[in-house]
């Protein structure tokens, strides 16, 4: 593929020799002859210098060094053109053949759309929808009354439970359990509990990408619902009744308590913690293992610590951690002065 082409393809401006060859993509660092990369981060503008790339994409307005040999592409967002560029080399592969494996389980009633694939051992409940050019991945079932919707990818060992719905263009990768029973459970006089039926569904709206093993709770009443282009890593937990906003992302083992609601485009770092019942505002963005136990109502706010409190805060309490033992001494002597003098006053008084 010839520098022309691949400027073709992005909308670039060509620097250079745009007939030049390029066989692979690589990080700017490490790239050699032949090949491509990219500068989206100014700590990596060093590079440009010494890099030994054939061609690298680059912003429009980025300076080029002096003796730099590598031919520029010029564009407004180097990033995803990079992406484009990755999947220009590397074109997904189809994972299944066209039409329904003979090992897999279609129940009666089930509406299947134009170019469904289904694979191997995969099952299908009575009364189940698959839409166009939906592909379902050996081994995962789709519970009774489910719908899917178009264009979406369930991967092996997928779990969607009765009634739960699915958007168009969704990926959910293996091991994910979609509409598992909330956690309800009420306790009774004899200190034994008693189960609360988990009657809700879950539905995953259009775009989302739900990451393997994670779990998402079907409601106990109503809904638990994942927003338009959601972005979920592996591992999380989305309890019942929980509402994640639209394109908002959450990084691998974090957990969200019931009836918890987060806003549109917030960011949640790994192992952050939400207990229930919960009101987050849009654009919020929460540090890596905060312990979030408080509603944050005012929108574009960044969180850390346990118990979460704003960044600020946050950075003056992380900063006055390692302080504290020699604080602690400091009181211990402060402490020890002040009886020394208590002492010394009462021996004064009971001489006058």
């Amino acid at each position: 593929m010839t520098v022309r082409d691949i400027a073709a393809a992005l909308g670039a401006a060509v620097e250079g020799d745009a007939a030049a060859v390029i066989s692979r993509v690589a990080k700017i660092e490490e790239a050699g002859e032949g090949e491509i990369s990219f500068l989206a981060n100014p700590k990596y503008r060093k590079f440009l210098e010494t890099t030994r790339a054939t061609a690298v994409i680059v912003g429009r307005t980025v300076e080029r060094p002096e003796g730099a040999g590598a031919v520029y592409l010029r564009v407004d967002d180097p990033y995803t053109s990079f992406l484009k560029t990755l999947i220009l080399f590397h074109p997904p592969e189809d994972p299944l053949p066209p039409g329904v494996h003979p090992t897999a389980v279609v129940e009666p009633g089930v509406t299947l759309g134009r170019d469904v694939r289904i694979g191997a051992h995969a099952v299908l409940g009575a009364g189940s929808s698959v839409g166009d050019g939906t592909m379902i991945l050996a081994g995962t079932v789709i519970g009774r009354g489910a719908a899917v919707g178009a264009g979406t990818l369930l991967c092996a060992n997928v779990t969607v439970r009765e009634g739960c719905r699915i958007g168009s263009r969704v990926i959910i990768h293996s091991g994910t359990v979609i509409g598992s029973d909330g956690f309800g459970f009420a306790p009774k006089p004899d200190g034994t509990y008693e189960k609360i039926p988990q009657l809700g569904i879950v539905v995953v709206e259009d775009d989302v990408e739900i990451g393997a093993n994670c779990a998402v709770d079907r409601a106990t009443m109503g809904e638990t619902r994942i927003e338009r282009g959601a972005k979920l890593d592996n591992l999380i937990q989305v309890a019942h009744n929980v509402v994640i906003g639209a394109n908002t992302v959450i990084a691998a083992q974090a957990g969200i308590s019931g009836s918890t609601k987060i806003g549109r485009h917030n960011m949640i770092g790994g192992q952050v913690g939400f207990t229930g019942h919960l009101s987050i505002a849009d654009d919020c963005r929460f540090g890596a293992q905060s312990g979030v136990h408080r509603s944050a109502p005012d929108p574009g706010v960044t969180f850390m610590g346990t118990p979460a409190v704003p960044f600020r805060q946050a950075s003056r309490i992380m900063g006055a951690m390692p302080q504290l033992p020699e604080a602690l001494a400091l009181i211990r002597e402060l402490k020890a002065d002040v009886e020394a003098l208590r002492r010394e006053l009462q021996e004064l008084k009971t001489r006058v």
